[in-house]
């Protein structure tokens, strides 16, 4: 693929790249976007349903269950292409920063060191009470099971709708996405706040914001340049140009 001299010879003169992923990449492994995940035995669900800490309080057993079965479908999948590109330009770039929506993890299993999950991270548990990640547990037969510490029911480590995100990562991905040469938006909506406002943060700062997504977003038209195609095809390729 023949990409802008402009956005190659900057990319081999950058210092500070900044990436935000959302969904669009996990699909491309086959991880079902959140609102797609309603299928067979969960079709009936809307996943305001599943996704809150309401729903959590009114029926914590339906909820945990729903979130055992995502975690079923997400280790069935392996990072893709556009997972692995993102492992390279970690290595090759001097500062590198990833920060995703995504919950299921594959940017770790591929291989990337340091991850900001501005969502949590769906393999991890917490206590509903302490808000403390807790790894190990009674297993009698309760679900959710307690915490071991204080009683409590546990609770995947992700962020719920009506919940904020924690505070000192969104200051983080904040401060990466002002200090940044260059900014990737790749496979999200650029709908869901606060994480819609990042690249923005980048453009004021004379960022230079490449947006990767199969459709137009609301960022579309304020980037510098936009693919509309797989990540897993643009960003191998890119890569390649950049480091032949």
């Amino acid at each position: 693929m023949n990409f802008p001299p402009d956005l190659v010879q900057s990319l081999r003169l950058a210092r500070n790249v900044v990436v935000l992923t959302g969904a669009g990449i996990s699909a491309e492994s086959g991880v079902p976007t959140f609102r797609d995940a309603q299928t067979g035995l969960w079709e009936k669900y809307n996943h305001l349903e599943l996704a809150t800490p309401e729903a959590f309080k009114r029926n914590p057993r339906l909820v945990w269950e729903w979130y055992s079965w995502r975690k079923e479908l997400i280790a069935m999948v392996k990072p893709n292409p556009g997972h692995l590109a993102l492992v390279v330009m970690e290595q090759r770039f001097l500062h590198f920063t990833l920060i995703t929506q995504n919950v299921d993890g594959l940017h770790q299993l591929a291989g990337n060191s340091t991850v900001i999950s501005l969502h949590g991270d769906i393999q991890n548990t917490k206590c509903s009470q302490e808000g403390i990640r807790v790894e190990h547990w009674e297993e009698n037969g309760e679900l959710p099971p307690r915490c071991p510490h204080c009683g409590g029911l546990l609770r995947p480590d992700v962020v719920w709708f009506n919940e904020s995100l924690p505070q000192t990562s969104f200051i983080s991905a904040s401060q990466a996405a002002r200090g940044c040469d260059i900014f990737f938006s790749i496979g999200t909506s650029g709908l869901v706040e606060p994480a819609a406002s990042l690249p923005y943060y980048a453009l004021e700062n004379g960022a230079v914001v490449v947006e990767i997504n199969l459709t137009e977003t609301p960022l579309t038209q304020n980037v510098s340049y936009s693919f509309q195609k797989p990540s897993g095809e643009i960003l191998p390729e890119l890569v390649k140009v950049i480091w032949p």
